[in-house]
């Protein structure tokens, strides 16, 4: 242990910590109000406070995901946000209660004694970093330093990277022996083409992946300038500023913040794709897509309710309807989009035996080319608007869920009463608004397919 603190009391909050917080179900009713100001960095914070319990979360996102990583290494970004647990340099400034160089078992003990977490991780835009800690001072200032010295000094070992790297190409060759998983990075691949929201990290491009180039995208990737921060939890709009000004400020300064290269668009299907792919399973895998659309589409809560009727709504959708529910094709059936930055997919997914794989397809197919024509009833629609409304607490009830949202909100830029107007902007949604807004953005006759498993290699 690195510190002796009162472990009794983080006992008893650790189900706080880690369990279901329910501070927040009464916003579900009420304004959220998100406060947003931008610091002398350039960084840009959100914060909305809750002082129910003594608990505070915080998201830091950077535009490094992995839609930046080199074709050839592809992972890269992941693997850098995951390393950086795995050791941390000595502070040249010799100050602060974590000044001294730490090995992954410090790092992990140390997080442990403060009843508190941390970690990385990649998305395909972003590259985000999540806090959370009890809000009592003498916690709360512990966790910050060790955040910040986490983000700002890691030290990515040769030796800890060399043997991760073969923990994860083992990993990844025993997926590629998953029927799922197979059927995903083809369709990935033929969806998205050349551009990077199509890579899929392997043993291959893990291999050019060195503790060198894990510090050089370290070095480049973090910049307070491009920083957006968001916060939920027990601290004013004061307390939350200084916060996140310790948990930044060791990273590198940069006079004016140059802009990154543009990542090209998602390029549209042309054509269709067929894919069959031999698989011996006891399932087929059947999916179906294309390019969907980018988070800033203007048409957003059309599709969002669109989609609901079509296959997102679970039991209650057109798919399951037709090829769970009147021809027994397939347990699950779904689709989903998946915007993004750039155009993320749209697909519809199914398992099925192999000898009903071609049937449950051409149901799939003639209900999304169905729906994409005529879109909903009236009695679809309200069926739809109504589940989402009545689920809406459920996506803002607990800390974590509400962190979610308001990172959503600075990542896309999104206003500030985005979460208030929600339910509004569902019932503002009409049938029409669903046909147009579904025949402009998918294709049927442009669709990507892919069938694995229906015949055994």
């Amino acid at each position: 242990m690195l510190f002796s603190l009162p472990a009794l009391r983080v006992r008893r909050l650790r189900s706080v910590l880690f369990g279901v917080s329910l501070c927040c179900i009464g916003w579900a009713q009420a304004a959220l109000p998100i406060a947003h100001w931008t610091q002398a960095s350039g960084a840009r914070v959100y914060l909305v406070e809750s002082h129910a319990i003594p608990m505070v979360d915080v998201q830091i996102d950077l535009d490094a995901g992995s839609r930046r990583d080199p074709a050839a290494q592809a992972g890269l970004a992941s693997v850098m946000a995951g390393q950086m647990a795995s050791g941390l340099r000595a502070d040249p400034s010799g100050k602060g209660p974590y000044a001294q160089a730490l090995d992954e078992n410090q790092i992990g003990e140390a997080w442990a004694d403060l009843g508190a977490s941390f970690g990385g991780s990649a998305s395909g835009d972003r590259l985000s970093f999540s806090l959370r800690s009890l809000s009592y001072p003498d916690l709360l200032s512990k966790a910050v330093a060790l955040a910040a010295r986490q983000m700002a000094h890691p030290a990515f070992p040769e030796a800890i990277w060399a043997r991760d790297r073969e923990k994860m190409s083992a990993s990844l060759r025993e997926s590629l022996t998953k029927p799922a998983v197979v059927a995903q990075n083809r369709f990935a691949q033929a969806v998205y083409g050349a551009h990077p929201y199509g890579y899929r990290a392997t043993p291959e491009s893990l291999s050019r992946i060195s503790a060198q180039d894990l510090q050089a995208l370290h070095a480049k990737a973090l910049r307070s300038c491009r920083a957006s921060v968001s916060v939920v939890g027990d601290l004013t709009r004061a307390q939350a500023d200084e916060l996140v000004k310790r948990l930044l400020a060791l990273w590198p300064s940069e006079a004016g913040c140059q802009s990154l290269p543009a990542v090209p668009e998602v390029a549209a299907l042309t054509q269709a794709q067929d894919l069959k792919l031999p698989f011996d399973s006891a399932q087929a895998q059947v999916l179906i897509g294309q390019p969907g659309y980018k988070r800033n589409d203007p048409d957003f809560f059309p599709l969002l309710v669109g989609n609901h009727i079509l296959g997102g709504g679970g039991f209650v959708s057109r798919l399951t309807e037709q090829v769970r529910e009147k021809r027994g094709l397939s347990y699950s059936v779904y689709s989903y989009f998946s915007p993004g930055l750039h155009a993320g997919a749209f697909g519809v997914g199914l398992q099925t035996r192999p000898d009903q794989a071609a049937q449950a397809l051409g149901v799939a197919q003639e209900v999304v080319q169905t729906f994409v024509r005529e879109g909903p009833t009236e009695a679809e629609l309200k069926a739809a608007q109504s589940n989402l409304i009545g689920g809406f607490a459920l996506r803002i009830d607990s800390n974590r869920k509400l962190l979610d949202n308001v990172a959503n909100i600075a990542w896309n830029r999104l206003p500030l009463n985005y979460l208030d107007t929600w339910t509004q902007q569902v019932e503002r949604v009409t049938a029409a608004d669903v046909r147009r807004a579904m025949a402009r953005v998918l294709q049927p006759e442009r669709m990507v397919t892919v069938v694995l498993g229906a015949s055994a290699p």
